[in-house]
């Protein structure tokens, strides 16, 4: 694949998005995630996308799409270009074709009890891969090749160094991913391509420049950081946030049941809530209701705290825990 794929134009200004799973309804994380990346692109004078993740046939609906939509208007948020990650198919084919024939697609048959037997943990919470099925081919051209594989497929990664740093939120990194992490599934038992292709190349298609998200995924990047290498895409730059966590440590998400916005507004209005965040992430010494712009105003990263924090719900209202510093 090109550089940058046909007909779309690297542009000369920072380009961010937001790109959410359709899943679930948001939580008070979601929402930050929301907050931080338009803060970061609006700061800088760019151009913020909404990226609806919707590859996961089995979780995903339309409905939390629109929630999704309607809880960024609640919040204040605007965007200047929205996109299915779905109506991106053909480029994830294409994606999988070029690795295809650099020969670096394999099918993988192993289970994940397997795994779980055989691997060690690997830096973001999964298995390590160890290679079990790297030496299969796929079915032969004349056999439809990679389409015709009812099994996950793997890429061959190459033996390279990844180097990279999250701005000014985690120390650089250097490691092997193949080493680190194993070859990672780029498309799924199901047929839906993988989460860390599907971005690369999603990334890549919108000229993006800038990728804000949770501390959660850093771990990960250099896995994402070698297949678009492989792929020829440019690099952005990345920066990693604090995530707002529940009382027991696991942090705020759909899987968990975490308070949701259909919850919240009955007790917090868009300003409201957007101060509350506001003063989670210590932009504001205390929650008051004010608007994402008049947050802009003065928005500088070094005024965003850079470790997680607590967050209670008494079925009434958010609570933030005493402060414990800025670690």
């Amino acid at each position: 694949m090109t550089q940058t794929p046909p007909g779309e134009v690297r542009s000369a200004v920072p380009v961010g998005r937001f790109a959410p799973s359709t899943t679930g309804l948001s939580h008070p994380g979601t929402l930050l995630a929301a907050l931080l990346c338009w803060l970061d692109v609006r700061a800088s004078g760019g151009h913020f996308g909404l990226r609806l993740e919707d590859l996961d046939p089995e979780r995903c609906r339309p409905e939390f799409a629109d929630a999704m939509r309607r809880d960024m208007d609640w919040l204040g948020l605007d965007w200047d270009s929205e996109v299915l990650q779905s109506d991106g198919t053909r480029a994830h084919e294409e994606a999988l074709d070029a690795l295809a024939e650099q020969g670096r697609l394999y099918p993988c048959r192993c289970s994940r009890s397997e795994l779980r037997a055989q691997a060690e943990r690997a830096p973001d919470g999964s298995f390590r891969y160890p290679g079990t099925c790297r030496e299969r081919p796929l079915p032969s051209a004349s056999q439809g090749g990679w389409r015709s594989s009812d099994e996950p497929l793997r890429v061959r990664l190459s033996e390279g160094r990844i180097d990279w740093k999250s701005e000014e939120s985690q120390a650089p990194v250097s490691e092997v991913p193949r080493d680190v992490y194993g070859d990672p599934v780029v498309r799924r038992r199901d047929g839906a391509t993988a989460y860390h292709l599907a971005s690369m190349v999603d990334d890549a298609r919108a000229g993006v420049t800038r990728v804000v998200r949770g501390s959660d995924l850093a771990p990960s990047t250099s896995v994402q950081l070698a297949l678009g290498e492989l792929l020829g895409f440019p690099r952005a730059a990345y920066r990693h946030h604090l995530l707002l966590l529940e009382r027991q440590g696991q942090k705020m998400a759909k899987f968990h049941r975490a308070v949701a916005t259909d919850v919240l507004r009955s007790s917090y209005d868009g300003a409201s809530m957007c101060g509350f965040l506001a003063h989670a992430c210590e932009l504001t010494e205390g929650p008051r209701p004010l608007s994402p712009r008049e947050l802009l105003k003065e928005f500088t990263w070094t005024r965003v705290r850079f470790t997680d924090r607590v967050l209670d719900w008494d079925g009434q209202a958010l609570s933030l825990p005493a402060a414990d510093g800025r670690h």
